[in-house]
């Protein structure tokens, strides 16, 4: 009875009113403790509101039922097909509204609904993918910055592939602990393309120099990172540089000298299409013959293989540097040696020479750095003359 009364009053109400009234019917059919026949009504005066030509009345219902397990699946699921004043609550929070119902929504909505979806609490990593693949830079960001979002790897190459360029999405991406070592070296790629097309654009550099300094950036930002990686997370960064053409033997060799065994190894096992134990035990084994037959496997250029013997008889030598920032620096001994080595061996190429040149100028820098670092903070300990005659 008091059903049928609404409905006979509302059709001559004023907007605001009728949007109130909405409200207070949506949740009294959620809370209240109605009869069959009156909840029966109830949701049918709800789903005639839904033609209401004012947007006040459906924003009134999409507040109320937004996050109720509880309201009629039938009105959310209109209320998430509305305008998106009226469904960014519903696509933000309603449980009741499936995975492909949201992919769906990501598909044909606007930015904004989009960026609702990618604030959901857990988000599965179907809608995560949908949104990798066809969402706004704004939902990206939304969706990297939901801490209860699943992506799948695919689905953090292909926001960098889409948004990379971007700052805001690399700088959301790179704080992000859990962030797969190949999507962190694609951001750095996309970072240092952007930066090299600037400064061109400026008339800085010439396209060829800086082309040249972005490519020597990246390089040394892909040993930082795969000082920090390990297991799977190394197999696909090696997977990553291989499939974009960045595993050549100048990067292999760098990380050799640099004292990263383990992307050495991991490099050369994806070159030679050999289970990683084997190629470990390979370069384990001093002998001579077995690294140059697993350069070869390889496809590394000829010219390489005494840089890459000598270069590991250093390291044999002195051991490994098992710390972030041993891994990520050249060690100027190794660098000299494989150096000195090079320049009085005729088969070694020029641009192989010019490479261990560059190296070598980088570990006397990065050795300089350190020093002065050092010197800096062994000062910052020294007592004041005064504590000195005081004592």
């Amino acid at each position: 009875m008091i059903v049928r009364q609404f409905i006979s009053w509302i059709r001559t109400a004023p907007a605001g009113e009728r949007a109130e009234a909405t409200r207070a019917l949506a949740r009294a059919w959620l809370i209240s403790d109605l009869s069959e026949d009156d909840r029966i009504a109830a949701e049918g005066a709800l789903l005639m509101l839904l033609d209401d030509p004012s947007p006040l009345v459906r924003q009134a219902m999409a507040e109320v039922f937004s996050r109720s397990p509880d309201a009629p699946a039938a009105i959310v699921q209109a209320l998430s097909l509305d305008q998106p004043s009226i469904a960014l609550p519903v696509l933000e929070h309603s449980p009741l509204l499936i995975d492909a119902d949201l992919v769906d929504i990501v598909a044909t909505g606007n930015s904004d609904m989009q960026c609702a979806i990618a604030r959901r609490i857990n988000l599965p990593p179907s809608v995560s993918a949908a949104i990798a693949e066809v969402g706004s830079a704004a939902a990206a960001l939304e969706l990297i910055e939901n801490a209860y979002a699943e992506l799948a790897p695919f689905s953090w190459d292909r926001i960098v592939e889409r948004h990379g360029h971007l700052a805001a999405i690399r700088e959301s991406m790179l704080v992000l602990e859990g962030l797969p070592a190949a999507t962190r070296v694609a951001l750095i790629a996309k970072l240092s393309d952007t930066l090299a097309q600037f400064v061109v654009a400026r008339n800085w550099l010439s396209a060829d120099r800086a082309g040249r300094l972005a490519s020597e950036a990246r390089e040394r930002s892909t040993m930082n990172i795969a000082a920090r990686s390990r297991g799977e997370d190394m197999q696909g960064l090696v997977q990553h540089l291989r499939a974009t053409g960045q595993l050549t033997a100048g990067l292999i060799l760098r990380a050799l000298l640099s004292g990263n065994i383990e992307l050495f190894d991991a490099a050369l096992a994806e070159l030679a299409d050999l289970p990683l134990a084997r190629v470990t035990a390979l370069l384990h084994d001093r002998g001579g013959a077995s690294l140059q037959a697993l350069l070869i496997r390889a496809g590394l250029p000829e010219s390489t293989f005494a840089a890459f013997r000598v270069a590991l008889e250093v390291s044999h030598e002195t051991g490994y540097v098992d710390t972030i920032g041993g891994a990520a620096r050249l060690r100027r001994r190794m660098v000299e040696r494989v150096l000195t080595h090079c320049e009085t061996d005729r088969k070694a190429a020029e641009p192989l020479l010019i490479l261990l040149r560059r190296f070598a100028t980088e570990s006397a820098r990065e050795e300089a750095r350190m020093f002065c670092e050092e010197l800096v903070a062994d000062e910052a300990f020294v007592p004041p003359e005064r504590d000195l005659i005081a004592a």
